[in-house]
């Protein structure tokens, strides 16, 4: 600089250095294996700090601009980390919705309402916080709520399981799991199934290593002064229930709604 004015080493240092990018969470070193990697980046949202003043921001390049999920999952890239799906232990969920034909069956709005969970509808069930016993063990019946329930009208709730005992061998389909009529529409407007009870909720229940089952909710207007019931036949077994059948007989047609969740056995 002119003048002979002297800049401090330190000072000039620092102006020679490229600017480096830094990130709010841990990154792993070279060292560490592929489990320490993945425990590492499903805690990185729960460890963000605000940049020191050491480090400059990232480039204003395509890497800037990414979202954090996107950076996320560029760093398990980048030390060969696998990114953590629903079938692995996570700190940090990952919900995967359905594609393909089974987000077809998803139409009409239809939700579908678990404790923690919210919204379960056209989604894989996690395995992460154990979520997939949960759903098995623990927790009740879910909300069901369908907005556009007409206030003056009722509705049969349907509930099964196509894929018994898997989905490559359908022998036994469909499993009753829930089977309510003469359920008020002003009542489904807010969640709260209450109506005839015909089969008591049955929790989501696979068999271990029979993979993904669909669990499956069709809603249909019930038709007036119509007395839908289950035969003795029926009311004895859950399993290789008719319900096309049973959908003709009480001239049910399409249903309105209708939604479906997969999960699995929780310890494959």
């Amino acid at each position: 600089m002119g003048d002979g004015l002297q800049v401090p080493t330190s000072l000039k240092k620092r102006q020679e250095e490229p600017p480096q990018p830094c990130f709010p969470w841990r990154v792993p070193s070279a060292g560490t294996d592929a489990a320490d990697n993945r425990e590492t980046i499903s805690t990185a949202t729960s460890e963000l700090q605000a940049l020191p003043q050491s480090c400059s921001p990232i480039p204003r390049t395509w890497l800037g601009r990414m979202r954090p999920l996107g950076a996320l999952f560029l760093a398990a890239l980048l030390t060969g980390a696998a990114a953590p799906w629903p079938d692995e232990p996570s700190r940090t969920c990952f919900f995967q919705m359905l594609s393909g034909g089974d987000s077809f069956f998803c139409r009409g709005d239809l939700e579908v309402i678990y404790p923690e969970l919210g919204d379960v509808g056209c989604s894989y069930i996690p395995k992460c916080h154990q979520y997939r016993e949960r759903i098995s063990r623990e927790w009740g019946s879910p909300r069901v709520r369908y907005p556009q329930a007409d206030k003056n009208k009722k509705y049969v709730l349907m509930l099964v399981d196509p894929d018994v005992p898997s989905r490559a061998n359908p022998r036994s389909r469909f499993w009753r799991h829930w089977l309510v009529t003469n359920i008020p529409g002003a009542n489904l407007r807010t969640g709260d199934v209450k109506g005839h009870v015909l089969t008591d909720y049955v929790r989501p229940t696979p068999p271990p290593r029979s993979g993904y089952h669909r669990y499956q909710l069709l809603l249909h207007e019930q038709p007036e002064h119509e007395a839908i019931t289950l035969s003795p036949e029926e009311r004895i077994s859950l399993g290789s229930w008719a319900m096309e059948s049973f959908v003709k007989q009480f001239r049910l047609g399409s249903p309105v709604a209708s939604t479906q969740f997969l999960t699995k056995y929780h310890q494959d």
